[in-house]
């Protein structure tokens, strides 16, 4: 078997689509030219299962075809299926329209009812309708999970109402997410016996390890992914040597960095980290290790949740600013000086804003009297970091070539920020016709992209006006971007997953795969047991492709009957950690600066997700900053503006206009809840111990406005 070549079709989703070109008025959507699909002989060989109506994912490297292999697989289903209905889930948005545009239309557009549904589009208003009226619908995996919980005739369906479900990036079927959420239904009708459930068809490049280090692990891993999904998992072995002249694998290299040998800079910062140390007068019990590490990140992110529970504020705000240093380590060690001094002028420039008492006037006071040491050392290019050194020196070989293109992968937002600044400015790269452009994840913050924005900038790779993406690994999986001859891993520590995604892209006759590491460093120990990950993967994924039928089946179906045990039992454990106190037993605090500002009995759940305060004594406690805008509309309620705490300035969330009623709706991660027993943060709603009755639009009407009833 080769290597980390695997197949599967599954489409997953957090995110909402944001664009449609499906019109309730228009039901067809019609291609003046319907194109023959051509499958090579191992995508003929990996289609075979799903022909003969049996459940199963595809494995096959990125680049390998699988879309257009499941392409084939609906043809052929549409074609031979009475009542055939086929739904295609993906996993981001954008991934909507591209499969419509470029694989589902072009093939079937002509004689199929063909809708894409997206977020934003009114069409979502009534799935329901939309989908008994298509024959093919192409939509984010959370608009069918939404559809499927929605009561509403015209929103509402059931999994039966498909014959065939075709899912993307398959192997994110696992755990709290979208894609195991449908699955799970799937499994607990199939467990009862219910006929008439659609056909699955799953599609990955890279099933994983799921964190298991060995090959009985791995076995494991593979097993649950297929009775997630209820699939064997099927792969090009008769066809291998035809895959792999079609899929070539680029040449690796690793451009091995000394370390660098004087960095004053760092040793400034943790001089200054050392400092607030001492000033927490930490207990001795609480060892923090290495800064400028992810470990050290994940000591102060727990230290800063303890100051939280005890509320202890000198304890959990010096946490908050070692977490901002170390974060300028990782940057100085990835990037610029510079950069990992700007962004501790960014983080203090708002902390100047909100000091309360001695521990804010200790910290913003230890920073500005070190801000022009720091200044200074951050000017001496003797000192810069010889990682941006071998990564111009590996971007000046690799475009040569006028018609190169490249795509560097770093690990965030802010490195790619940092990278794209560093590109533009470079002398050298400049003169070698580099054009470069972020491409990061969807959002609302400084450092995020809109769809919009993200299409755009594909687009101008795709047209040849820019020739190198600087990218978080939003690129790694599905997006449709033109052959690479060079990909870089700049600064990565990520998974087996992510490391084959992001070779995949790397396509183009002659490419270069790149890993720009330190000598003997993080990077470079993480990328090996990647390659022994990814070995360990087609050897799990060969065992289970080996195994006797009446055996697989038989752990396919102990697999299910467990999950199926663990949902239900992690359901009733929900249900009553919701009934442990009541509503007016509990306060949320200030996370920032532990005021209590909020009764348990105050909130309202909308439309399932919102949680809003109905107490009109409320607003007195926050302040508003800019308006909120969202690529997507919804069908009742806007949002408004920012809010955040008027003591202390930390977030609480953002207004939200229901029905002209402006309402704060609030994070919970802004808080600490504290009930009779103790206190605590909480990262998600879902996780409070007290239950949130449902929003009354007319009962708040009347309580709140009397007398405009009178009148």
């Amino acid at each position: 078997m080769f290597t980390g070549y695997n197949i599967i079709y599954l489409l997953k989703s957090q995110h909402q689509i944001n664009t449609s070109q499906f019109s309730t008025s228009v039901p067809l959507q019609v291609c003046e030219t319907m194109e023959e699909i051509s499958l090579r002989p191992y995508q003929r060989e990996v289609v075979q299962a799903a022909l003969r109506k049996e459940n199963s994912i595809i494995w096959l490297p990125t680049g390998g075809g699988k879309t257009r292999a499941a392409v084939y697989v609906a043809k052929r289903h549409l074609e031979t299926h009475p009542d055939a209905k086929v739904a295609v889930l993906v996993n981001k948005v954008h991934l909507v329209d591209q499969h419509f545009q470029k694989e589902f239309r072009p093939y079937l557009g002509s004689s199929v009812k063909m809708v894409q549904i997206s977020g934003d589009s009114s069409e979502k208003d009534f799935f329901g309708c939309v989908v008994r009226d298509s024959s093919l619908v192409i939509c984010t995996a959370q608009i069918l999970e939404n559809a499927l919980i929605n009561t509403e005739e015209n929103k509402h369906v059931e999994l039966t109402d498909f014959t065939l479900l075709i899912i993307d990036e398959c192997h994110h079927t696992h755990k709290d997410g979208v894609y195991n959420k449908i699955m799970a239904r799937y499994v607990e009708k199939k467990l009862k016996g219910v006929r008439d459930l659609p056909q699955i068809l799953g599609l990955t490049a890279s099933p994983g390890t799921g964190g298991a280090r060995n090959l009985k692990g791995a076995i494991e891993h593979v097993l649950e992914i297929c009775a997630n999904l209820d699939s064997v998992i099927v792969s090009a072995e008769t066809n291998m040597p035809a895959l792999k002249e079609a899929v070539p694998r680029p040449t690796k290299n690793y451009d091995i960095v000394d370390a660098r040998l004087c960095d004053p800079f760092a040793h400034h910062l943790k001089m200054m980290m050392k400092l607030i140390h001492e000033f927490m007068m930490l207990d001795p019990k609480f060892t923090l290790r290495e800064m400028g590490t992810q470990e050290y990140e994940a000591d102060v992110v727990a230290l800063e949740k303890k100051g939280s529970q005890e509320k202890n504020r000198l304890l959990a705000k010096c946490a908050i600013h070692l977490r901002k240093f170390n974060d300028a380590l990782l940057i100085n060690d990835t990037v610029r000086m510079v950069d990992a001094l700007r962004l501790l002028e960014d983080f203090y420039e708002t902390q100047n804003r909100n000091v309360l008492d001695f521990t804010d006037e200790y910290l913003t006071a230890l920073f500005t009297e070190n801000r022009v040491e720091l200044k200074e050392l951050a000017s001496k290019e003797i000192n810069e970091n010889p990682k941006l050194e071998r990564l111009q020196r590996t971007l000046l070989d690799q475009f040569q070539d006028k018609n190169s293109r490249g795509i560097i992968f770093a690990k965030t937002r802010e490195i790619t920020r940092c990278l794209y600044d560093w590109v533009r400015t470079n002398p050298q790269l400049r003169c070698a016709k580099i054009r470069a452009a972020n491409l990061v994840g969807a959002g609302t913050g400084a450092t995020h992209m809109t769809q919009r924005e993200q299409k755009d900038t594909i687009q101008t790779f795709r047209d040849g006006d820019l020739n190198l993406l600087i990218s978080t690994s939003v690129a790694e999986e599905g997006l449709d971007i033109p052959e690479c001859n060079v990909v870089i891993r700049y600064g990565l520590l990520t998974n087996e997953i992510a490391q084959q995604q992001a070779s995949g892209r790397a396509r183009a006759k002659d490419s270069v795969y790149s890993v720009v590491a330190q000598a003997g460093g993080r990077e470079m120990r993480r990328e090996k047991t990647n390659e022994y990950l990814e070995e360990l993967t087609s050897q799990a994924i060969a065992h289970v492709q080996r195994m006797p039928h009446r055996e697989f089946r038989k752990k396919i179906s102990e697999l299910q009957q467990e999950a199926l045990m663990a949902r239900i039992l992690e359901a009733k454990q929900s249900e009553q950690r919701r009934k442990r106190y009541d509503p007016a037993e509990v306060t949320l605090d200030c996370r920032g600066c532990y005021k209590r500002v909020v009764r348990g009995s105050d909130m309202r759940l909308v439309n399932d997700t919102q949680h809003v305060n109905v107490n009109p004594d409320f607003e007195r406690l926050y302040k508003v900053g800019g308006q909120v805008y969202l690529e997507r509309t919804f069908e009742d309620w806007e949002p408004g503006r920012t809010i955040s705490c008027a003591t202390c300035g930390q977030a609480w969330g953002m207004e939200v206009k229901l029905k002209n009623v402006v309402l704060p709706c609030l994070r919970i991660d802004g808080f600490v809840m504290t009930t009779p027993q103790k206190s605590s943060p909480v990262k998600q709603w879902k996780k409070v111990e007290f239950k949130v009755e449902e929003f009354d639009f007319v009962q708040y009407v009347k309580k709140r406005y009397p007398d405009l009833l009178d009148d």
